[in-house]
């Protein structure tokens, strides 16, 4: 083997190993009781007593952590949804239709990309609250379902992989623009609109400052917020830094569920792309 690509492989074996140290720290530790966590070598298992931890953190107070995990999934499951289905409908029409004002549609979209969205968390909360949704359902989901990024990458795919001619073939043969969408153009999308759904998922599972700003109720907080709220009192009870960590590591599970899950269409995608190529 050449030794060029002995580095290479040398270079990949490192980088993957730096970024899933972590990950393999947190599946230790979540293994550990309280004082092995801090008394023991932190990365190998000793005494694993895993299933007892899953179990604390599962039943501590009356359940709190299966609501915010439940909240989580709402908030993540529904508004990347939403999202990518907005996205995947504003950028079509960016993309294949010509209106007045168009570009400066997209120009919009284009700094709401450029906006951080901690700068609109004070304003969102004061015009929710004028509204009478600050603490609700609804002041998580609504903000969640706006993606400027998906917009954009949908109409940079759209432009690239929908034919026109495949447009006004359906046309032809009698199909209108909401059937045309939604049977068609949908399924030439696939794979940016895993990709938009993905990021959005992973945005608001692990968004927590939103969620800060808006809620007060902890029976509404997602898992992110409420684990914060748990380390916060490990200092009076040290026994929070290990429902902390069992509750990260089982936080960390559907994430990677989704990925391993909808990894086949980006491979599906890129198949296709190149047969068409």
């Amino acid at each position: 083997m050449h030794p060029s690509r002995v580095l290479l492989y040398v270079a990949l074996a490192a980088g993957a190993g730096y970024f899933l140290l972590p990950i393999y720290w947190l599946v230790v530790a979540s293994t550990k009781s309280t004082g092995d966590l801090f008394g023991t070598f932190g990365l190998w298992f000793e005494h694993p007593r895993w299933w007892h931890n899953l179990s604390s953190v599962v039943t501590y107070d009356h359940h709190i952590y299966l609501h915010w995990v439940l909240n989580s999934l709402l908030y993540a499951g529904v508004g990347a949804v939403a999202a990518t289905l907005l996205a995947a409908s504003a950028g079509f029409a960016l993309a294949k239709y010509r209106f007045a004002g168009r570009e400066a549609v997209f120009r919009s979209v284009l700094a709401g990309v450029l906006l951080p969205t901690t700068a609109l968390a004070l304003p969102m909360y004061l015009m929710f609250s004028r509204l009478h949704l600050a603490n609700t359902y609804w002041a998580i989901l609504l903000p969640s379902v706006v993606s400027p990024f998906g917009v954009y990458l949908c109409r940079i795919y759209a432009e690239a992989a929908v034919p026109d001619t495949v447009l006004e073939a359906a046309r032809v043969d009698g199909a209108g623009e909401p059937r045309i969408f939604f049977t068609l153009v949908l399924r030439i999308m696939t794979p940016a609109l895993v990709t938009v759904f993905l990021f959005q998922f992973v945005g608001i599972w692990n968004n927590y400052f939103l969620p800060l700003v808006m809620l007060s109720d902890d029976s509404k907080y997602p898992v992110t917020l409420g684990l914060t709220t748990w380390q916060a009192t490990a200092d009076r009870i040290p026994e929070m830094d290990q429902l902390t960590i069992g509750g990260a590591f089982v936080s960390v599970v559907p994430l990677a569920a989704a990925m391993v899950v909808l990894q086949r269409f980006w491979r599906t995608g890129l198949t296709e792309g190149s047969v068409k190529g």
